[in-house]
């Protein structure tokens, strides 16, 4: 059974934590993912075999938390894990974010670094707000400011993802690729080349547009976005484990 935390900002979100040595690992999901997928508990079991703390939670909106994740955007999705790292965590941790978890894992760094010992990223999304912006055609435009929302197909579910007018407005706030991003801890970012929602080049880009010492990047040939093969997961949990030590 999860339990919940209520945030400062009003949101009850779910969450399940394992008690162990530091730093810790934080789990940080993707849009519309929940901290039920095949990475969040494969990496939570490799946490308890290392006597490591853990955790993992859902963004208001999503898995078992409370809220629509239509009302929902990136600034509430920071707040929720900004929220739960500073209470249900103890000293720097390392974030682990997938997809739109590593954006919002970038967004901790950048604003607690103190908090952060390192950066493990899959298939990292930032500013994809944009970048969906940026894909829509004329009338997806003006549907989205006249109508408030628009919904895009996917292939993870047989629902649509509602893409609202709040989403990619806010998000504009939140992007970390148009002003300088200092990551002065390790980061370890994954990418498959396979990948269809986010492209090897948004890797490049991000690793060529930050800042720090220790930063490296490892494509996978053939990996999917999923990122959940038992070859992706180790490397998963030896990127992990090269930083916490």
């Amino acid at each position: 059974m999860s339990d919940f935390l209520v945030t400062p900002e009003g949101r009850r979100i779910a969450f399940d934590r394992s008690a162990g040595e530091g730093p810790g690992v934080v789990f940080l999901g993707g849009f519309r993912s929940d901290k039920e997928g095949t990475k969040a508990l494969a990496l939570e079991a490799w946490a308890r075999r290392q006597g490591r703390a853990f955790l993992r939670f859902d963004y208001s909106g999503h898995g078992a938390s409370g809220g629509d994740v239509r009302d929902g955007c990136i600034g509430d999705w920071f707040e929720d894990a900004r929220a739960a790292i500073l209470a249900l965590s103890a000293g720097p941790q390392v974030l682990v974010g997938s997809s739109m978890g590593g954006w919002i894992a970038l967004l901790l760094a950048r604003e607690h670094p103190d908090r952060v010992a390192g950066l493990v990223t899959i298939a990292a999304a930032p500013d994809f707000t944009e970048a969906i912006w940026a894909g829509f055609s004329g009338d997806q435009r003006r549907a989205l400011i006249e109508e408030g929302a628009v919904a895009l197909p996917s292939e993870y579910s047989d629902a649509p993802y509602v893409i609202t007018r709040r989403l990619i407005e806010e998000g504009r706030g939140r992007l970390v690729l148009r002003s300088p991003l200092a990551l002065p801890m390790p980061v370890r970012m994954l990418q498959g080349t396979a990948d269809r929602d986010v492209a090897v080049s948004v890797a490049v880009g991000l690793i060529d547009h930050a800042e720090g010492a220790d930063i490296r990047l490892t494509l996978v040939k053939g990996a999917d976005h999923r990122f959940s093969s038992p070859e992706c997961l180790a490397l998963i949990e030896a990127a992990v484990a090269g930083i916490a030590g």
